[in-house]
């Protein structure tokens, strides 16, 4: 009865961001080595609103754990994934979310991408089509609106990355708060 258990444990943890072992390289590069950016959306956010001390101390604990590397299922110092890695920053400031990407996409509210605010969740569809498989925590906004972002990268670990960068504008689904 354990081994039943655990393999039921074990297999729902590895179903956590909606994405497969296997790697593959993308066929999009990052706007920092792309020679044309000509067909990309310009997110950005013209919030310029005081950010709160909740969405302070959510972007300042996710921070904390820039350079873990990443492991599927993963949702502790040692290694995180994506959803793994959003759930711990947010039960560390007492919010209790779901720990998949997708069940995460259904918490807080919708926003348009240009209402952002740090400790905000952007998701995407990296897995091809429009089903949720990745999200990340809005990190900050630059002056020029460009909006920079922590997540839980499948090749450096838990990473920033920009909104702008090609891979994750194609990628881009949606924002939602949950602050």
């Amino acid at each position: 009865m354990k081994r039943l258990v655990y393999i039921f444990i074990a297999s729902v943890t590895l179903y956590s961001c909606s994405t497969s072992k296997n790697v593959s390289r993308s066929k999009y590069k990052s706007s920092a080595s792309s020679k044309s950016n000509v067909n990309l959306k310009k997110y950005t956010s013209n919030n310029t609103s005081k950010v709160s001390g909740d969405r302070n101390d959510v972007v300042k604990d996710a921070q904390q754990y820039l350079g873990v590397p990443y492991k599927y299922g993963g949702n502790t110092k040692t290694g995180f994934d994506c959803s793994g890695l959003v759930t711990k920053v947010f039960e560390d400031n007492s919010y209790k979310l779901p720990r998949r990407s997708s069940d995460q996409a259904d918490t807080g509210s919708s926003i348009r991408v240009e209402e952002v605010k740090p400790g905000d969740l952007l998701f995407f569809a990296t897995a091809g089509g429009r089903n949720v498989s990745h999200v990340g925590i809005v990190n900050n906004i630059e002056n020029s609106g460009e909006i920079k972002f922590i997540h839980a990268s499948t090749s450096k670990g838990v990473i920033i990355s920009s909104l702008n960068e090609a891979y994750w504008n194609k990628a881009f689904l949606f924002a939602r708060s949950v602050l």
